[in-house]
């Protein structure tokens, strides 16, 4: 409510409603960032990589995450640990071929990454999908290895030889290069080899 005095006029009650308004502004971009945090009924992606050989990272930067989610990106191993340790997300990766350009997909119905003490191991099941088999079958209950940091059971370093870090050796290299032969799904229709790959986390319905 405005007053004037000495021809002068005070807005105090203007000033007090502005100064509400700008706190429930603030109030509710809280709440939303917060809520679109937690509704993990939307998919968020995890992984991106169009082959090119981005994915030849540390262990540290595989622990905070890195890239953009507009290109070759990865979410980070310590926030993938944290988001299922409730046991409630499903995984999905997306798979275009790169001899005939179509896009399959793999979804695994329980999809849990344990600690950073654990070496974050990897525990994975219950597939389905239109690719021809299971590629990540061989990674279940695997740690993670980067080039600096080798968590396989098999002689020599996997994530160094495929140029990306990843749960240890096996049919699916979605971390790998394409200029080497190692970006690939294991029995994917068409042919093994990958144009581009991307993970999706979602929580079960």
């Amino acid at each position: 409510m405005a007053s004037v005095g000495g021809g002068r006029a005070y807005t105090f009650g203007v000033d007090r409603r502005q100064r509400l308004v700008s706190l429930m502004r603030a109030r509710v971009c809280v709440c939303v960032c917060v809520c679109s945090v937690a509704d993990c009924t939307v998919p968020r992606l995890i992984q991106q990589n169009d082959g090119t050989g981005d994915f030849n990272r540390s262990w540290a930067e595989y622990k905070v995450g890195f890239g953009q989610p507009s290109g070759n990106y990865w979410l980070g191993n310590d926030l993938l640990n944290q988001l299922t340790a409730n046991n409630r997300y499903k995984l999905r990766f997306d798979l275009q071929s790169l001899r005939n350009g179509n896009w399959y997909y793999a979804e695994y119905s329980r999809f849990l990454v344990l600690s950073e003490a654990e070496n974050y191991m990897l525990v994975v099941n219950g597939f389905s999908g239109n690719v021809s088999s299971d590629a990540l079958f061989f990674h279940n209950d695997a740690q993670f290895s980067t080039f600096d940091r080798d968590n396989g059971p098999s002689p020599g370093n996997c994530a160094a030889r495929i140029g990306g870090g990843f749960w240890g050796c096996g049919g699916c290299n979605v971390n790998g290069v394409r200029s080497t032969g190692s970006f690939d799904w294991l029995g994917l229709p068409g042919g093994w080899d990958l144009q581009y790959s991307r993970m999706w986390m979602q929580c079960k319905q």
